[in-house]
């Protein structure tokens, strides 16, 4: 049972102002304050009483209240350091949270959280979240469910099937089960974005659907697939990878896959495929 009826609106524009701050468009900053829209992400996650919480760049958190009412434990942390005073003042009455000044792309996450099956909740810039997620999902201490809110455009870019797959889309869906939970309208956040953004939600496998020693080799023949997409297979793996035409396509023979496919059309186990013809 959530105790989400004793959380007050946060008005951002309001925290701002009595802190004299300004969102910084560099870092990405809008700030969700829609209540509605906090309650959707919360139950979004599916925490538990005795969850740990890990939340990526909590603002003047908003969202971090929603979270400390349902879990355990809430490990937040903030790259801004202006954030920090407002941050310090809205979590007052939270005494389950605790702030880490820092770039989570930095962290050794297991310096942070000390708990297995943590989850993690976020609202983040898109340009950054395959680089969370590989950043999150590589560490020897991997969450069980990631729930982010991104731009609407992106999250359903990650959750495309083959045929419409792209190198974002690949490097989430060999670590987990993507899915769009709901949409957030541009107006709930201050200042209003220009496009509509969405709960990404991805439950974590217990394994990689390509095998942990694969992955380097994984990621290095998605990203030549995808350097020049327009191009077929043959081409774009001959550019990205260095090597001759004839190589390119004897691999691509050899994993069973027609050289002129383009790199879109491909599913996650064909390119495991490749990485065994590799």
């Amino acid at each position: 049972m959530n105790n989400f009826a004793s959380i007050p609106a946060l008005d951002a524009a309001t925290v701002l102002k009595r802190f004299h701050l300004h969102a910084d468009k560099s870092l990405g900053q809008n700030f969700l304050q829609d209540s509605y829209a906090l309650e959707k992400i919360a139950l979004a996650a599916e925490m538990q009483a005795d969850d740990c919480v890990l939340e990526i760049g909590p603002g003047l958190g908003s969202l971090t209240r929603y979270l400390a009412v349902s879990a355990k434990q809430v490990t937040a942390v903030e790259l801004d350091p202006d954030m920090l005073a407002p941050l310090k003042a809205v979590l007052t009455p939270y005494q389950n949270v605790r702030v880490v000044h820092g770039d989570i792309l930095k962290l050794s996450i297991s310096e942070i959280i000390d708990q297995p099956n943590y989850l993690v909740v976020a609202n983040i810039p898109y340009n950054i979240t395959s680089l969370i997620i590989r950043h999150l999902l590589e560490s020897d201490l991997k969450p069980r469910r990631v729930v982010l809110t991104i731009q609407k455009e992106v999250a359903e870019r990650i959750c495309a099937k083959p045929g419409d797959l792209s190198l974002l889309a690949l490097s989430v869906q060999v670590y987990g089960k993507p899915s769009i939970a709901a949409i957030i309208p541009a107006d709930s956040f201050h200042p209003v974005p220009k496009v509509d953004s969405a709960i990404l939600r991805i439950d974590i496998y217990d394994e990689p659907l390509i095998p942990n020693a694969l992955l380097n080799n994984f990621f290095k023949l998605i990203k030549a697939g995808f350097s020049q997409k327009r191009k077929t297979l043959r081409n774009s793996l001959s550019s990205g990878l260095h090597i001759p035409t004839t190589e390119s396509e004897s691999i691509l023979t050899k994993a069973g896959i027609d050289y002129m496919r383009r790199a879109e059309t491909l599913s996650i186990d064909e390119w495991r495929r490749l990485c065994d013809a590799k």
